[in-house]
C-alpha cells in the first residue's frame, strides 16, 4: 500500500473526525449524510479504501442560475449558468435525504410551500426558452472512494455493480511518476433518477409554480418509492463489499429485512443446500443398494 494513498487516508479520516460544528464539505448540506454514516465507517476502516466524497441520495427543488444574455456581451462568461442550470446564482429552495412525509388532509398548498412556490396569476409574464426554470429532482446516492490499488478497486466495483450501481467505474487507472496506482471508484447509478421542470423565476423575482399541487404530490409519492430503491441498494452494496475483505456485513434494525438475503449469500446457501443432498442421496444409496427409481 502506497505510502501517499495512507497519507490522503489519514488526512480524510481526521476531517471526519472534526465535530460536526467544524467540518463541512463540497455538499450543500456541508456534512455526511445521515443515511450514509454506517456506510462511510464501514469503509474507511477496510485497508485500502478511503471514501472522498458522498451523498446518500436526495429530493431537491433547484432554481437554474442566470442564463446566458447575447444583448449583453459585456455578461462575464463565469456568472451564467451551464447546461445543467448550475452556477450563475442558481439556488437550492429545497433539499432532503430522506423521504418526504405527506399530509394526512388535503393541503391545496402544503408543496406548494414547502418548495418556495406561487400559483400563477394574470399579472405574471410568460416563460420562454431564456427563462430560469425550477426543477423538482431524485438524485440516487453516488460516493466516491479513493483505492489503494487495483485490486481494491475492482473489490469495489464488482460490490456495486452486483448490488444494482450499474453506471459505477473507476478514473486515475494510470500510474504516476513513482509508479504508484490509488484509482478512484465513483458508485452510483442513474438509471431511477428524475428531473421535472415545475416552476419558473419570473423577471418580479417570483418563483411562480407551472404544475398544480396534486401534480407535486404525485412526483414527492414516486421520489419516497425511489428513497425505498435507493436504501435497499445501499445496504446491498454495504453488505456485498464487507464480505469481500472477510468481515461480518453490519446489522442495521432500519434497513434489515427479515430473511434477507443478498445475491452471493443466496448462491452459496443454494450450493451448499445441493450437496448436502447429494450426500444424502449417496448415503442412502450405499445403505439400501437402491435409488428412489428402484423402490
Amino acid at each position: 500500500m502506497s505510502g501517499r494513498f495512507l497519507a490522503r487516508k489519514q488526512k480524510i479520516l481526521e476531517q471526519l473526525d472534526a465535530p460536526d460544528g467544524e467540518y463541512h464539505d463540497l455538499s450543500p448540506k456541508g456534512s455526511v449524510d445521515l443515511p450514509i454514516r454506517a456506510l462511510i465507517r464501514d469503509i474507511n476502516q477496510l485497508d485500502g479504501l478511503v471514501t472522498t466524497s458522498s451523498c446518500s441520495g436526495r429530493i431537491s427543488v433547484f432554481l437554474e442560475g442566470r442564463r446566458a444574455d447575447a444583448s449583453n456581451p459585456e455578461l462575464e462568461e463565469t456568472t451564467v449558468a451551464g447546461p445543467g442550470g448550475k452556477g450563475g446564482g442558481g439556488s437550492w429552495l429545497f433539499i432532503s435525504h430522506d423521504a418526504i412525509s405527506v399530509p394526512s388532509e388535503d393541503d391545496p398548498h402544503y408543496f406548494l410551500s414547502k418548495f418556495n412556490l406561487r400559483k400563477s396569476d394574470p399579472t405574471d409574464e410568460k416563460p420562454n426558452a431564456s427563462s430560469r426554470y425550477i426543477h423538482l429532482k431524485f438524485e440516487p446516492m453516488i460516493l466516491h472512494i479513493l483505492t489503494a490499488s487495483l485490486e481494491n478497486a475492482q473489490r469495489v466495483l464488482t460490490a456495486a455493480l452486483g448490488s444494482g450501481f450499474r453506471e459505477s467505474g473507476a478514473v486515475s487507472l494510470n500510474p504516476a511518476k513513482s509508479g504508484e496506482i490509488d484509482p478512484m471508484v465513483a458508485v452510483r447509478s442513474t438509471g431511477y433518477s428524475f428531473d421535472a421542470i415545475i416552476g419558473y423565476h419570473s423577471d418580479q423575482g417570483r418563483n411562480i409554480a407551472l404544475v398544480d399541487e396534486a401534480y407535486l404530490h404525485i412526483l414527492v409519492d414516486i421520489a419516497n418509492e425511489r428513497f425505498k430503491i435507493n436504501a435497499e441498494r445501499i445496504l446491498r452494496f454495504q453488505t456485498s463489499l464487507v464480505q469481500q475483505y472477510n468481515i461480518q456485513a453490519p446489522s442495521s434494525a432500519d434497513s434489515n429485512k427479515s430473511g434477507w438475503e443478498d445475491t452471493e449469500t443466496r448462491k452459496r446457501r443454494k450450493r451448499e443446500e445441493g450437496l448436502a443432498r447429494q450426500r444424502a442421496m449417496k448415503e442412502r444409496i450405499n445403505s439400501t443398494g437402491k435409488t428412489d427409481a428402484d423402490s
